[in-house]
């Protein structure tokens, strides 16, 4: 008799039957689709495909041809890895726990505001190694509607360039030089949504009903079965999370915006469609995809649509299908949600890599405040993933910063979270009496003052303000800021990234109100154009943006030789200064305790145990007991052999 689909999901030894069955009656199909590499694809569906066939039961079940689907997706695995290239199944070859390494720097850019193309960033390959940078973010570079393109992050064609940048044939010779010259090139895979003038939004516009089922068309009941339990993500924007279609009159799922519609991952279809695009990108050279908005992914009326059980069997499938066709890539969460949902995506079989939200919200709040408490509390609770996998910490990105953190941590520190985010917009858009930052508010509500912040790095941490007001000190401090700020992502436990520009201190870009296309968008004050003459900035120690790079170029040297920093774990202390965070990082034995200073002002901090240290840093030598920390100052502390 044949199993039940509640059996196979939960006896594996019938599972495992139903697999060796599959791989017996789709092997002659999918040999001669594989070719030369059938061996492999044999080998790693035996072991893969209990995995995938779970998951893939798991979703579509209950539809009547979910077999077929299956059937389709596997040649669909067999064809991809047919036309995979050498270099990249060499790769696959490898252990890919490269991101845990103490050497690891990440970089994010857009490919025309930091080098014009796909040609010029080829040119700019030697600053990317002279400045350590190992894994090169290229935000988004598809094709994409105009001036509706939401940064880029409105695909029209996953396989199409934008014109400007060069064509997909050039962007996998620069992937391909990339990996040649040691950097790991990270492509973003928006697979929430499309753009409207995608050629499947097209067909489904024309009435097609096959392309209609890649989408949400709902009638206005069907519509209202959902609507009263969704979030709108951009109310100054657009309310709603739906808009309705001029010709049919049924209503398009758009949850970000009018022109990116939401795909319907409850149809295999749409599954295995978007499976080809990522096995693609993969293929190109991609070592990493960021899966843009990966919390909304899946729909269920009556819930809020946000970080469902079934968006993480979706990403788990989506996994497995690189380990079948790709294993050398690997997943980066996007998921700027609440951070006990932040933390789910994270795992070997799900997204290997994620964003820390809550690291880089808090940095910000602790150099606000001077005070470290919610720092410490909320990271006590959270900081800890799966060993195998990595933290991607940065200071900020092409976005806005947005004040990431629980509510029940603040009120249990007595701190009102909507009273302090307000005051935090208000600091950092330099509106709070005494503020060192020139940021600029996002998406600002008018009625309640409520809005996130965008901004340069140096702008954010007081160097503009200082240089503005000609006040010495406070542009010492500012350094003193963006150096605390580049030692922790570096030092606390992941894979350090930084926004392109910020290495070099570069300021807040205003000219965006003057560009019609960009002006009602903020946040391209931070999508600032590096100009070669800015790089050449960074050889000359007496400029300011040479003090900077260098500062930067100084924890690096440090960090690389200090194995403690790559692998080791990380244990958030208690340092019983307010003003101060410390965290322990240890490997093997060997430890590291780190000390930040978050205020301008002096600090004291009792040193536990007995014996001496030697910092890092400045190869000071401390002794056990009190010690004292000047203002902004971080110490990398080891203990010294007796």
């Amino acid at each position: 008799m044949q199993a039940t689909t509640a059996q196979l999901l939960n006896q594996p030894e019938l599972l495992q039957q139903e697999c060796q069955t599959l791989l017996k009656r789709f092997s002659q199909l999918l040999k001669p689709l594989a070719k030369q590499h059938w061996p492999l694809l044999q080998s790693r569906l035996s072991e893969q495909l209990p995995v995938l066939l779970r998951l893939y039961l798991s979703l579509y079940a209950e539809r009547y041809d979910c077999y077929f689907h299956l059937e389709q997706l596997l040649k669909s695995l067999a064809k991809s890895l047919a036309n995979r290239p050498d270099y990249l199944c060499q790769l696959d070859q490898q252990p890919q726990d490269w991101h845990k390494q103490n050497n690891q720097l990440g970089g994010a850019c857009y490919v025309d505001l930091f080098a014009g193309d796909f040609e010029g960033l080829k040119q700019r390959i030697p600053y990317l190694k002279q400045t350590g940078i190992n894994y090169l973010h290229l935000m988004p570079l598809f094709k994409a509607p105009e001036p509706n393109s939401d940064g880029g992050y409105a695909v029209s064609d996953y396989r199409t360039t934008m014109p400007s940048l060069g064509s997909m044939q050039q962007l996998a010779e620069l992937m391909a030089e990339l990996h040649q010259q040691g950097i790991r090139p990270v492509l973003d895979f928006v697979f929430n949504h499309t753009s409207d003038e995608h050629s499947w939004a097209q067909k489904a516009q024309k009435g097609d009903p096959d392309y209609r089922d890649f989408y949400f068309f709902l009638t206005e009941a069907e519509r209202d079965r959902y609507a009263p339990s969704l979030r709108e993500i951009f109310p100054e924007i657009r309310r709603g999370c739906f808009t309705q279609d001029p010709a049919s009159g049924l209503w398009i799922w758009t949850t970000f915006n009018s022109f990116q519609w939401d795909l319907n991952y409850a149809n295999p279809a749409v599954f295995n469609a978007m499976a080809e695009e990522m096995l693609f990108l993969a293929n190109q050279g991609a070592a990493v995809l960021r899966l843009d908005a990966l919390a909304f992914v899946w729909k269920e009326a009556g819930s809020n649509c946000e970080n469902l059980p079934k968006a993480h069997l979706l990403i788990q499938a989506f996994n497995a299908v690189a380990r079948i066709a790709a294993p050398a890539l690997q997943f980066k969460s996007e998921a700027i949600v609440h951070p006990d949902e932040v933390v789910k995506y994270i795992a070997p079989t799900e997204c290997q890599l994620s964003y820390n939200p809550l690291l880089m919200a808090l940095l910000w709040n602790s150099l606000a405040t001077r005070k470290t408490r919610l720092l410490t509390e909320s990271l006590k609770r959270r900081f800890a993933i799966d060993p195998h996998c990595s933290w991607v910490n940065y200071i900020r990105c092409h976005d806005d910063i947005g004040w990431t953190f629980d509510d029940n941590v603040a009120w249990q520190l007595g701190i009102n979270p909507e009273h302090h985010r307000h005051f935090l917009n208000q600091f950092y858009t330099g509106q709070f009496p005494g503020s060192f930052a020139t940021g600029v508010p996002f998406q600002q509500n008018p009625v309640t003052g409520d809005c996130r912040v965008a901004g340069m790095l140096a702008s954010l941490a007081g160097v503009e303000q200082a240089q503005l007001q000609q006040k010495p000190q406070h542009l010492e401090h500012a350094l003193a800021r963006i150096y605390l700020l580049n030692s922790v992502i570096l030092s606390i436990g992941g894979l350090p990234l930084l926004y392109m520009g910020d290495e070099l201190g570069l300021l807040n870009d205003y000219s965006f109100s003057q560009d019609p296309a960009k002006k009602d968008d903020s946040r391209w004050v931070n999508r600032v154009k590096v100009t070669e003459t800015q790089l050449v900035q960074a050889k000359k120690p007496a400029s300011l943006s040479g003090k900077i790079y260098q500062q930067l170029q100084q924890l690096l040297s440090c960090r690389n030789r200090l194995a403690v920093l790559g692998q080791g774990s990380t244990e958030i202390l208690d340092s019983g200064n307010p003003h101060l965070f410390c965290y322990q990082r240890e490997l093997a034995g060997d430890k590291l305790l780190a000390l930040v200073n978050f205020s301008e002002q002096t600090q004291h901090l009792l040193l536990p145990a007995t014996g001496s240290y030697t910092d890092e840093l400045s190869g000071q030598r401390y002794q056990a007991g009190t010690i004292q920390l000047a203002p902004y100052q971080v110490l990398w502390l080891t203990p010294v052999s007796s």
